[in-house]
Order: structure tokens, then sequence, then C-alpha cells
């Protein structure tokens, strides 16, 4: 304190004690460590070489301590206060909607604010608490934990293979209509498990990009071209009929299903309580729904 308030009297007034035991407490600190750890004159007060690495090590063990007495505070107390949550529009429609509702019953203290758009959302400057993410994580400083996993294929529908064929393998879809996910950050690039085990990549312009997942579903299903899809968009398509897959040799490519969240050496109790929940929740529906 009397490094940061440059001087006994501003530290004696900001501690609520007199300039005479701050005084005391310097010198029986200095006196054990057998060190001058201050550098006094009548006009001012300035830590010694010494000093400055003692209290950048003293600063560092002080913000530790706060952090564990915060980290036992918040896993004490109730769960509470506004979340905000970023999620994929068809995503945060089919699974995390109907699930909303048992969360807040549970947990009546917090208020949440769901947030569905198609982009990468920058959490901490946009001021959200978590965001959903399926597929490969790119930002390595979040946190993340994995909720459940979907697959994707290619699909499209009867009649487009009907009119334009059905391609066998990977290099036959240079030949067919495709339609794109605009929001991917890696463009127009299907990144496609072959039977060998080698993930390839299918570069094409596409004949339409959506930056929606339903309405690629929806093209599809029109008859417009093949789209690569998640499994919880298109299951129930592809049970009524409306959509076959295209490749059927290749394997499933499996994606896991994220919640992430700011870094921190703790997480918010309303944050871990909602991560919890989603765990449970999309368990209990079991692998066959994704």
């Amino acid at each position: 304190m009397v490094v940061d308030q440059g001087g006994f009297t501003d530290a004696a007034k900001k501690m609520g004690i007199s300039k005479s035991a701050v005084s005391k407490h310097v010198s029986s600190l200095e006196a054990r460590l057998g060190a001058r750890l201050l550098n006094r004159t009548t006009r001012r007060v300035s830590p010694t070489e010494i000093g400055l690495a003692y209290y950048d090590r003293a600063r560092r063990v002080l913000n530790d301590a706060g952090e564990a007495d915060a980290l036992v505070t918040s896993m004490q107390s109730a769960p509470s206060g506004l979340l905000r949550i970023s999620v994929a529009t068809d995503f945060g429609v089919n699974h995390l909607s109907p699930v909303l509702g048992e969360f807040l019953q549970e947990f009546p203290d917090i208020t949440v604010n769901m947030v569905l758009n198609n982009r990468y959302v920058e959490l901490i400057s946009e001021g959200f608490d978590m965001a959903i993410r399926v597929g490969e994580l790119e930002d390595s400083s979040l946190r993340a934990r994995k909720l459940t996993e979907t697959t994707r294929r290619m699909v499209g529908s009867p009649g487009y293979f009907q009119k334009y064929g059905r391609p066998t393998r990977i290099d036959d879809l240079n030949e067919h209509k495709l339609l794109h996910y605009s929001s991917q950050s890696s463009g127009n690039v299907w990144k496609v498990p072959a039977p060998s085990g080698e993930v390839r990549q299918v570069r094409t312009a596409g004949w339409l990009s959506v930056n929606d997942g339903q309405s690629l579903l929806n093209a599809a299903i029109a008859g417009l071209g093949i789209a690569y899809l998640p499994s919880f968009l298109y299951a129930d398509a592809l049970e009524q009929g409306l959509i076959e897959d295209a490749i059927p040799e290749l394997p499933e490519d499996r994606q896991g299903i994220y919640a992430v969240y700011p870094p921190g050496r703790f997480t918010q109790p309303k944050v871990r309580a909602f991560i919890d929940f989603l765990v449970h929740a999309f368990a209990d529906k079991g692998p066959n729904i994704w």
C-alpha cells in the first residue's frame, strides 16, 4: 500500500490506521528479510530494486489470494444474474430453446438472453458469458467443455440424384451442384473423411451459399444440390425420405458440440450451472437425435 500510494501518510489513510503503525509494519518486514525495501526521503518514498521485486511478487500472491476467496464465495452462492448466450440459429431453435424452460424453473434467479446468429462472435468484447459452437474450435484462448457430438453427412433429394446422378466417390463432387454454409471461416471448402481415413478437401464455388443451416436443408430438399449438414438438422428429413445420403460409403464425420466461455481461474456460477444442465439434458436425449 505504501508503494501504491507513494508514501506512509496516504497509505495510512487508505488502510485506516496510524502513520506510525504503517512505518512499524514496514520496518518489521525489512528487519525480518534483512533488506531495505523502501528509500525514504522527506518528500517521497520509493521502492528499492529489491523492494520492487518483492512488491511485484507480493502483489501476485495477494491477487491469487483474492481470487481464492472469490472462488469459495462463488461456489457457495446460488447461481444468479443475467446469462448472455450466443448460439447458431438452427441449433438454438431446435435444441436449446426447448430445454430453456426447464433450466429457468430450476434456477429462478437466473435470467437468460439468448442471441441467435450465424456469425462468429467475440465473447469478451461483445459482452457474452458463453457460446455454443459446433465443430472444430478455432480460438484456443477460450475455455471449452464438450456437451455432446453430432455427425455431418452430404445429403441431397431423390429428385436431384435422379436428374444429375449420384456421386460414388469424393472426386465426383466436382461435377455436382453444392450448397455451402457461407458463415464458415474456411469458406467454400468441405473437409470430408475418406474411406482410407485421410481428410480430403473439396473446393468449389458452389451453386448457392446461405448463412443458415435450415435454409441449406430446405434448398437440398427442393433439389437444388448437395449440402453438407449436421445430423441434428437433417435427421427428420432423412427419416421422411425427403433427402438421401449422397455417398453412403463414406465414414461419419463426427464433430463435437461445445460450450465455450472466457478464460479465468474460476467459472461464474450461472455459467457453470447452465453448462452442467446442458450436459445432462443432452445426455438424456441419447445419441440418436444428433
